[in-house]
């Protein structure tokens, strides 16, 4: 097992540093786990983009790839969140993980997916159970009615003008998060020849890459997100 590594820090929004998985505390994971398992880091690159785009289209990752060493990260989420991210890394290098030192690439693989799964259960799990509550209440079950009602009512107390104005805060600092990540798609369709909104468009559609809501990109679409982030055709 080779002694030498590259690490690998990704941020994608100031809001990461409050969460733990801001720069600091990535860089402090990594050199308590290489000074733990006597790995030399060689060098270091930085990313700050999104974890929608695949770790294959970030240029420090391929730079961090170029080296051709395995690449340590703080947290498995530094690579991505999507399994399928993972996987397809994991075809081009060795991954190593701070946080699970001594696991092996399918063991990573294997954490990444039951990470997916239950993010994707527990969504559906509570989506499942308010509407039941809610069939319930509308059958006239009290209790139901009850938990319904205080709910609401904790919903409406949150309604204050300082909590609007941060959720309205909130909003806007998805809409960015969202137009960075696209942003960064956008620049690689580019770079690879498209020239006009159309073609842009079909790149990002032929990517999989979808709009906020889950659709497929229009040429309209694309202007407007360019011109919301300055990216020009020049």
């Amino acid at each position: 097992m080779s002694k030498q590594v590259i690490a690998y820090y990704r941020v994608s929004t100031g809001a990461q540093e409050k969460s733990g998985l801001g720069l600091k505390a990535q860089r402090d994971y990594v050199e308590a786990s290489a000074k733990s398992q006597g790995w030399e880091v060689i060098a270091e690159y930085t990313e700050t983009v999104s974890g929608t785009v695949a770790p294959l289209d970030r240029p420090e990752m391929a730079k961090a790839l170029s080296h051709n060493l395995p690449v340590l990260v703080a947290k498995v989420d530094r690579v991505s969140r999507d399994v399928e991210h993972v996987a397809s890394l994991m075809k081009r290098a060795e991954i190593r993980v701070a946080t699970m030192p001594h696991a092996t690439n399918f063991q990573i693989h294997l954490f990444a997916a039951l990470a997916e799964q239950e993010r994707e259960f527990i969504a559906s799990r509570t989506k499942d159970a308010l509407a039941a509550l809610k069939r319930d209440a509308d059958k006239g079950d009290v209790q139901a009615m009850e938990k319904v009602a205080n709910r609401s009512t904790a919903l409406a107390k949150g309604r204050t003008d300082t909590n609007r104005a941060k959720a309205h805060e909130a909003v806007q600092a998805r809409v960015q998060t969202f137009l960075k990540s696209v942003q960064d798609h956008i620049e690689l369709c580019i770079r690879r020849g498209a020239k006009t909104l159309p073609q842009v468009a079909a790149c990002l559609n032929e990517k999989g890459i979808t709009t906020s809501r889950g659709a497929s990109w229009s040429p309209m679409q694309v202007s407007r997100v360019m011109a919301s982030t300055g990216l020009t055709f020049g």
